[in-house]
């Protein structure tokens, strides 16, 4: 018996270093990707142009990335244009927003392969989470890598340094006190803002209405019924404080014209015309290391000028914290544009990206070029002694990497080096395990209605563009529930009834 069990394990041995070897080598194609792009006015140097990281990437993979780079404010709206012509379809590309009509509509229409039975095949592809993967499924099939983010991401952060300079000494422990610092930070000057905002406005709406006590999306009453959560009084609640503070000042009135790849520009600079931001709380810890690195703010543990806030009850006592994800942002599909043939080598590839090597490369680039490490195991983006020209190689690193990034998934966690130790860093991280108690759900999220695969982006589209126009006080009140009645009577009452049939069989 232990004779065959030597050959049986002497065998498999082989097999198993046959695999390997296999698995790991390189296969030369061209991939087509179509990716977001958040640095539209950077160049982009190509590969035949000696690209470092995408030279990287083929010396590391074989794999030559031809990439169709979209600004990131157009993405939504060319994704669609995209699926409808087959003939011009890339091979990978991102889906921003899982679940929406256009995603739905593509994958059951089959522009997209079915990756259920291939994930399992995959090292790293295999380690992701199977509640996120079913989060992006549809009709319980999974066809796209999931972006990965954490739930508890979204919050509040301000500069508490000019706050004090307004008053306000203390950070807000509850809704009324952030209400407080709101209107504070509107009356430091004529020419600046309290919130920075921009065209994207869903983020700042759903953490101000969810914070009010307003639920995600949709909400159930006390009898199990499914409504809008725009009907919710504390929705109405949060939209009516953003409206009160626009009129006095505390929103820029032509937020609307301001792109999201340009949302910075009001806070990093040495006189910020904004100070708040309702935001990724991630961002804020990056504003600070902003100021240290360009405007020799202190980098002292306990000196932080930029305050991150969240999970404060309401004027109820209740703390919620808006879901900035659903434990992704988006996802990676493989569109029919790749051949059956072809399948196993892009899967190979997009398991890489989730490699170390490889999500150090999407995001960080090349050790000595676009990031350092130090001698206690972190790594910073200039060398040492070279603080003066950090905006030199940021700039540099932004050229050469461009949103490379948007190709990151890390399904199996962040496997790139450690940045340094900071006092909103050890905060954020600190955040994201305690509230994820607080991050509130949509419940209509896994039900499906075939009215919100056909008309729901549109729909919800019409809504917000009327919420804008109440906080910019542009309509009154009976304005924007004229919208909400538009809603309800153009498929709005169909998405809840189908909606609400899921709902009751579920249960």
């Amino acid at each position: 018996m232990k004779k065959y069990l030597s050959l049986f394990l002497a065998l498999a041995m082989v097999l198993s270093m046959c695999s390997f070897a296999t698995a790991e080598a390189k296969e030369e194609m061209t991939l087509k990707l179509m990716l977001p792009d958040f640095y539209s006015d950077a160049e982009w140097k190509t590969l035949e142009a000696g690209n470092p990281i995408l030279q990287k990437i083929y010396e590391a993979t074989g794999v030559k990335l031809d990439i169709t780079w979209v600004p990131n404010s157009a993405y939504t709206e060319m994704t669609s244009m995209t699926l409808a012509d087959p003939a011009n379809m890339p091979e990978v590309m991102v889906i921003q927003g899982p679940r929406d009509a256009v995603t739905i509509n593509a994958a059951r229409a089959g522009a997209f392969w079915d990756l259920t039975d291939y994930i399992d095949q995959y090292e790293y592809l295999s380690q992701g989470e199977d509640t996120v993967y079913n989060n992006t499924a549809i009709d319980g099939r999974i066809y796209g890598i999931y972006r990965a983010r954490p739930y508890a991401r979204a919050g509040i952060y301000y500069r508490n340094d000019i706050a004090a300079k307004a008053g306000i000494t203390a950070e807000p422990t509850n809704v009324d006190e952030f209400k407080a610092l709101c209107f504070a930070l509107a009356g430091v000057s004529d020419d600046t803002y309290c919130i920075n905002m921009c065209k994207y406005v869903a983020g700042t709406i759903g953490i101000t209405t969810v914070m009010f006590g307003a639920p995600y999306t949709y909400g159930l009453d006390e009898n199990g019924k499914l409504y809008p959560a725009f009907e919710d009084p504390h929705f109405q609640e949060g939209l009516d404080f953003l409206r009160e503070l626009y009129a006095k000042g505390g929103i820029d009135p032509n937020f609307m014209t301001i792109e999201s790849g340009n949302w910075d520009d009001a806070e990093r600079n040495e006189n910020p015309k904004a100070f708040m931001r309702l935001d990724c709380l991630d961002n804020g810890f990056r504003y600070q290391e902003w100021l240290e690195t360009n405007l020799g703010f202190s980098n002292e543990y306990g000196n932080a000028v930029v305050s991150l806030v969240t999970a404060i009850p309401n004027s109820e006592g209740k703390v919620q914290v808006w879901p900035q994800n659903i434990g992704a942002s988006g996802e990676i599909v493989v569109t029919k544009a790749t051949t059956a043939e072809k399948l196993p080598a892009v899967l190979k590839f997009l398991d890489w990206c989730n490699s170390a090597e490889g999500q150090t490369l999407i995001n960080c680039g090349i050790e000595g070029e676009n990031y350092w490490m130090l001698e206690d195991g972190t790594r910073q983006n200039f060398p040492l002694g070279e603080d003066a020209n950090a905006n030199t190689y940021a700039t540099y690193t932004n050229t050469v990497l461009h949103s490379m990034n948007q190709l990151g998934m890390n399904v199996n966690g962040d496997l790139t080096p450690p940045t340094r130790k900071t006092q909103l860093r050890d905060e954020y991280n600190a955040n994201l395990v305690e509230n994820a108690q607080y991050v509130i759900a949509n419940p209509c999220l896994t039900l499906d209605s075939e009215t919100n695969t056909l008309m729901g982006t549109t729909l919800n589209t019409d809504v917000e563009d009327a919420q804008v126009q109440y906080i910019a006080g542009k309509i009154d009140l009976a304005g924007l529930q004229a919208a909400y009645a538009t809603w309800h009577d153009m498929g709005g009452d169909m998405i809840l009834m189908e909606y609400q049939d899921a709902y009751d069989k579920l249960k």
